[in-house]
């Protein structure tokens, strides 16, 4: 395998990874990978280098975007800036009783 196939293939899992952790692996959001899939499969088979460096760099910025974005979502809940704390503590007090086996009252679930 290439060192530009293995590059392609670290950028696909990648945003696979991101995709599955920001959006969701929720039935009703499965058209968000299945697209991806799809763009490399329908991709895979492209002899240009240009085109080809050109499709994989846009998949690594979409990956970045998505990181970043709700990277900067996280910093707001923390900040207390211009966001609803009620979905922090949800989230906070979900991570604090996942991380010793439990879960959350109905009371918190959303």
């Amino acid at each position: 395998m290439s060192s530009e196939a293995l590059h392609a293939l670290k950028t696909y899992r990648q945003l696979l990874k991101a995709i599955k952790k920001h959006i969701g692996k929720e039935d009703y959001k499965k058209h968000f990978s299945e697209f991806i899939m799809l763009e490399f499969q329908k991709n895979s088979n492209l002899s240009d280098q240009s085109s080809i460096q050109q499709k994989i760099k846009l998949a690594h910025d979409y990956t970045f975007l998505l990181n970043s974005v709700h990277h900067h979502k996280d910093l707001l809940f923390s900040y207390n800036i211009a966001v609803d704390r009620s979905d922090e503590m949800k989230r906070i007090l979900g991570k604090s009783a996942a991380s010793v086996g439990l879960q959350l009252p109905d009371v918190y679930q959303s």
